[in-house]
């Protein structure tokens, strides 16, 4: 059984009010993947700024 079956088994005896906890949880690593992702997309975003800009790479992506 892996790990993930493993953590289904245990929510299904848990009482609704410790799921509801569980899932508030899974909410909040959810959000925190999301934001970790967009942080990394914002500092890739303003390291390649000075590239894009340049006339060179407009020149490069014109025909396409």
């Amino acid at each position: 059984m892996t790990r993930r079956e493993s953590l289904i088994d245990e929510l299904q005896r848990l009482p609704d009010n410790c799921v509801d906890e569980i899932a508030d949880f899974a909410d909040f690593l959810q959000t925190r993947i999301a934001r970790e992702s967009l942080n990394t997309l914002v500092v890739s975003e303003s390291a390649l700024r000075k590239d894009w800009l340049k006339i060179e790479e407009d020149e490069a992506w014109q025909d396409l």
